[in-house]
C-alpha cells in the first residue's frame, strides 16, 4: 500500500503532537506541519520530473538552480528561526532566574530608604535592587558594599 502525502503528513503531525515538552510560542502548529509534509512530497515529485526531463541518472543539486535557491532560502529561514528560539529560551531562563520578593522594613529604615530614593529620583525598589547588585561576600561570609551612587 502506498501512502499519500496527506497520510504521511497526518502521521507525522500525530507523532509530533504526542511528544512532550513546552515549546511556548514555538509549539508545533499541526496545519503548518501538514503543509510542510505536502510541500516535501511535492518537491520530491518536482525533482523526479526534473531528473526525467534532463535525463540525469543521479540528482545533482549543483545543476538544480531552482532547488538550490530554495535550499539557500530555507537555510536562512532556519538559521533565523533557531536564533529567535535561542533568544526566547534565554528570556525564559532569565525569567525563571529572577527573584521577586516583598521586604518588610522597620519605619526608620523605610524613611531612610525613601529619602535616598527621593534624592536620586528613583523608586525605593530600584535603590534596593542596585544595592543588592553591589553586595559582595567575603571569604569569611561577611557582606560588604563599596560606596556607590544609585542611578
Amino acid at each position: 500500500m502506498m501512502w499519500s502525502a496527506k497520510d504521511v503528513a497526518r502521521a507525522t503531525v500525530r507523532r509530533q503532537l504526542d511528544s512532550p515538552g513546552d515549546r511556548g510560542p514555538y509549539e508545533w502548529d499541526p496545519e503548518d506541519l501538514a503543509e510542510q509534509r505536502v510541500a516535501r512530497h511535492t518537491e520530491w515529485r518536482r525533482i523526479t520530473a526534473l531528473m526525467d526531463a534532463q535525463g540525469w541518472p543521479v540528482y545533482s543539486p549543483e545543476q538544480d538552480v531552482q532547488g538550490s535557491t530554495w535550499a539557500r532560502e530555507r537555510d536562512a529561514q532556519r538559521e533565523g528561526a533557531l536564533a529567535r528560539r535561542a533568544a526566547w529560551q534565554m528570556e525564559q531562563q532569565d525569567a525563571r532566574d529572577e527573584l521577586k520578593t516583598q521586604v518588610w522594613l522597620s519605619a526608620d529604615v523605610s524613611r531612610r530608604l525613601r529619602a535616598i530614593a527621593a534624592r536620586t529620583g528613583l523608586e525605593p525598589e530600584q535603590v534596593l535592587a542596585q544595592l543588592a547588585d553591589q553586595v559582595r561576600m567575603n571569604d569569611d561570609g561577611a557582606l560588604t558594599v563599596d560606596t556607590f551612587t544609585p542611578r
